[in-house]
């Protein structure tokens, strides 16, 4: 989005020359300072790179080294390492995998994973960190960055691991100033990467291939993120934006931009807010996102643990072989402490949104009573959904409380359907199918000022195009001509 780039500066990436890396905010430029930055190679403190001798306490020495000298590079050259065990990071130092470098991990010989107290509001990967690859908690100006790639040679866990075995690649906590740029990482297990508690993430060209394991990049309660040319192909979910209980209080999310993405999930969510949500998210800015599949949602969002989820915008997105193209949801699952209530989504904007071959479960907005989804535009979306389903009864389907786009069961419309909302308005949009159906093309129950302008749907066996359901005000502008069943609505545009 042309305004994105410039709307914040606190978003600027970091600038490193000659060890000083500067960061400006508001106008005013802070520098940190690392006077004896310097280059430190791995083998030249015991690592080699003949894949079978463990690299780890030699990584943590040069680590050490460059950390007591003030900063500087770790540079692993080029080879293949075995990583068994847990690699300490620390401030001020950043690790550079030159181009032909892999660091492979092993099945055993990782740090304990630490004792949690919170352990019941998330899950068991979301709630320890030290059982990694790459550990690091408290830190400032670390990175990642090269050519080179960290591959969890299909040893890392996908479930919960055991004494001696890791479940994620990287894991950091409460960090400032993160790069992670130009590297690959592969087979990480529950993740390719967690972060949480973090502010100043500055990433590009990211390659993240987990599509045998679960996770890509989760991104929990962390703030001013810059994501640029990332390519994630997961199983689970690729990138996704969380804000959960692991670190004991309710932190914020937001000022977010991710540009130029190339994203696909196996079984789960493409480009995905939650399924924890504990504190609010706000200031989302997704643009060029190519979606080539997603087993769940395309663009998931969802408030299930009483976070506001606010100001996101997502322009042009391609999607394809989704289940479900579009998923928004207010949930009432509240895992978090501190006594939260239901949460909210609002002021959320697709534009120049194409969605191809979708499955079988309709793009939703589903809130509750009480709690209306609101303030929400589509324009330019065309969606091409499946289709082929006979007549399905216009009743609100049933909600087992889940957050999946599988939670609600099959909906009467087979474009959008629209429960519990206000506000909500499409332009110049449209909805097909492949095979013809028998149910309309979008249904809206319990809502508040619907405006459909320029609207086309692709006309089935059903004896109407739009299903207005208990609608206060609608209107329908712009050539918009669909057959209308209206049933207990008012009619009302703005004059």
């Amino acid at each position: 989005m042309r305004y994105a780039a410039l709307r914040r500066s606190a978003l600027l990436p970091a600038i490193a020359v000659a060890g000083i890396v500067v960061f400006c905010a508001g106008g005013a430029a802070a520098a940190t300072v690392q006077p004896h930055a310097t280059t430190y190679k791995v083998t030249d403190y015991g690592a080699k790179a003949d894949g079978k001798t463990n690299v780890a306490a030699s990584f943590d020495k040069a680590i050490d080294a460059a950390n007591k000298a003030g900063g500087g590079t770790v540079e692993v050259p080029s080879g293949s390492y075995l990583s068994s065990g847990t690699v300490h990071l620390k401030s001020n130092v950043t690790i550079q995998l030159d181009a032909g470098s892999t660091i492979t991990g092993a099945s055993s010989g990782y740090d304990q994973a630490e004792s949690n107290p919170y352990d019941k509001y998330q899950d068991y990967g979301h709630s320890h960190f030290h059982d990694a690859m790459f550990y690091g908690d408290g830190l400032t100006n670390i990175g990642f960055t090269g050519a080179g790639t960290i591959d969890g040679g299909g040893h890392l866990i996908t479930g919960n691991p055991k004494l001696g075995q890791a479940d994620k690649i990287i894991s950091l906590t409460r960090c400032t100033n993160l790069t992670l740029s130009g590297i690959t990482l592969k087979r990480g297990g529950h993740f390719g990467a967690l972060i949480n508690g973090c502010d100043h993430v500055v990433s590009d060209h990211l390659t993240i291939s987990t599509a045998s394991d679960r996770d890509g990049w989760n991104i929990i309660s962390t703030t001013n993120v810059t994501i640029t040319n990332i390519t994630d192909a997961a199983n689970d979910d690729a990138l996704v934006f969380k804000s959960d209980w692991a670190l004991g209080k309710t932190l914020p999310s937001g000022h977010v931009t991710v540009t130029n993405a190339q994203l696909s999930a196996g079984c789960c969510n493409a480009l995905m807010f939650g399924s924890e949500t504990c504190g609010d998210f706000t200031d989302y800015q997704f643009s060029h996102i190519t979606i080539t599949g997603a087993g769940k949602s395309g663009l998931g969002l969802v408030s299930m643990d009483g976070a506001h989820i606010s100001n996101v915008h997502y322009d042009d997105v391609t999607m394809s072989n989704t289940q479900s193209p579009i998923m928004q949801k207010i949930g009432t699952r509240k895992r978090c402490g501190g006594s939260p209530g239901i949460g909210s989504i609002s002021d959320i904007h697709y534009s120049n949104i194409t969605g191809t071959k979708a499955g079988k479960f309709s793009p939703t907005m589903w809130g509750q009573s009480g709690h209306a989804i609101s303030d929400v535009t589509f324009d330019n979306v065309h969606l091409d959904l499946p289709g082929g389903s006979g007549a399905v009864g216009a009743g609100v389907p049933s909600d087992n409380g889940d957050y999946n786009p599988n939670s609600i069961g099959t909906r009467p419309a087979y474009g959008f359907y629209l429960h519990n909302v206000s506000g909500v308005t499409f332009t110049n949009s449209g909805f097909t199918f492949d095979k013809s159906d028998a149910r309309p093309a979008i249904i809206a129950n319990a809502a508040t000022g619907l405006t459909l302008d320029n609207v086309t749907a692709q006309a089935g066996k059903a004896s109407y195009d739009l299903g207005l359901q208990q609608v206060n005000g609608y209107c329908l502008t712009g050539g918009t001509k669909l057959r209308v069943n209206n049933s207990g609505s008012t009619e009302k545009c703005a004059s």
